[in-house]
């Protein structure tokens, strides 16, 4: 398989796969199964009380979820998976794809009616249903790499769908999905995204117009500004004073009276969470302090998004989007031209 730079992409393929036809897609994507030409150890991609499961086990083994007014099915987990593995086949037609990862959770289980006044102990397997409410997977295109810092950086393409954000008690209406394009660091598995490869909302009535929302987001994603965005974040190097003082100030901030808070921008993760990045400055393997306690705003993202995993699975990937935009906001702070400056003084 060759190995190609974003930089390379555009030479690499052909044009007309950045002009796509309306319609449902048909190309099935060459599939590589994740445990081939591994590398690096695969850890989750998010973690919290996520269990990971095949696109087999949705296919055979969960009921899809109706709309109970009406009885129309939603779109269910696997369909919303295939949909992007198609949108992936057709943006980047030479490259191999992997198969998808899959985490949920939130298991709704049932029983069939002929199981009705079964004991819990009883009942077979074939008596049983479930669904999972909230589902998160990534795909990723392991030929399309980058290196930051000596480490290795993959494209991915993922979505989210949490029916907990659907009335599914009402008639069927738009659905609802997350969907994102970016890089994972193939060192820890942590994905990195920015606001303009993440649609945190895509509302869908159908199949056809969800792979048609894919497909937009795919192709209008710059993969090299974001790219040179991360790596400049490489470039910028924070004293421990200064990284003592944002732990602290963020530890305040989801105190702060309502009307400071919203003069200051936004921090998303929890106060466990800071309790982590904080722990890991000193302890993490691959992105810790220096000797002398400084530490670069690369490894300072990687700790927020590392942090980031135990994150339930329906607030993710805003809180991934928040912490680039957070990290370069301390950047721009460190430089003296920032609103991020609250957290630093």
């Amino acid at each position: 398989m060759e190995i190609i730079s974003i930089a390379e992409i555009k030479n690499k393929e052909n044009d007309e796969a950045f002009n796509l036809p309306e319609g449902k897609l048909e190309i099935t994507p060459h599939l590589q199964k994740p445990s081939e030409n591994k590398v690096y150890q695969q850890n989750p991609f998010i973690e919290a009380n996520t269990k990971s499961v095949s696109l087999s086990t949705l296919k055979n083994d969960c009921i899809i979820p109706v709309f109970s007014k009406d009885n129309e099915k939603t779109i269910a987990h696997q369909e919303f998976i295939q949909a992007t593995q198609s949108s992936i086949a057709k943006v980047f037609p030479h490259h191999t794809i992997n198969l998808p990862e899959v985490r949920t959770s939130h298991q709704v289980k049932g029983r069939t009616s002929d199981a009705i006044y079964k004991n819990v102990k009883e009942l077979l397997d074939h008596e049983k249903t479930q669904y999972f409410e909230r589902m998160a997977f990534i795909i990723r295109i392991p030929s399309i790499t980058e290196t930051i810092n000596g480490q290795k950086l993959s494209l991915v393409v993922g979505g989210v769908r949490a029916y907990n954000k659907e009335n599914l008690y009402s008639k069927k209406t738009y659905e609802k999905f997350q969907v994102f394009i970016g890089f994972q660091n193939m060192v820890c598995c942590n994905l990195c995204i920015s606001t303009d490869g993440f649609k945190e909302e895509i509302r869908v009535g159908n199949y056809s117009e969800l792979q048609e929302k894919i497909l937009e987001l795919i192709q209008s994603y710059n993969a090299e500004k974001h790219f040179n965005k991360m790596k400049e974040l490489s470039e910028q190097t924070m004293t421990e004073t200064q990284f003592a003082q944002m732990i602290g100030k963020s530890r305040l901030y989801n105190f702060l009276p309502k009307d400071e808070k919203s003069k200051i921008p936004e921090l998303n993760l929890i106060d466990s969470q800071i309790s982590t990045i904080a722990k890991d400055y000193y302890q993490d393997a691959n992105f810790c302090k220096n000797n002398d306690g400084t530490i670069n705003l690369w490894n300072v993202y990687n700790l927020f998004t590392g942090a980031n995993k135990s994150s339930y699975i329906d607030s993710f990937l805003s809180r991934d989007v928040n912490a680039f935009d957070f990290t370069k906001g301390l950047a721009n702070a460190i430089n003296g031209d920032s609103n991020y400056h609250w957290f630093l003084n």
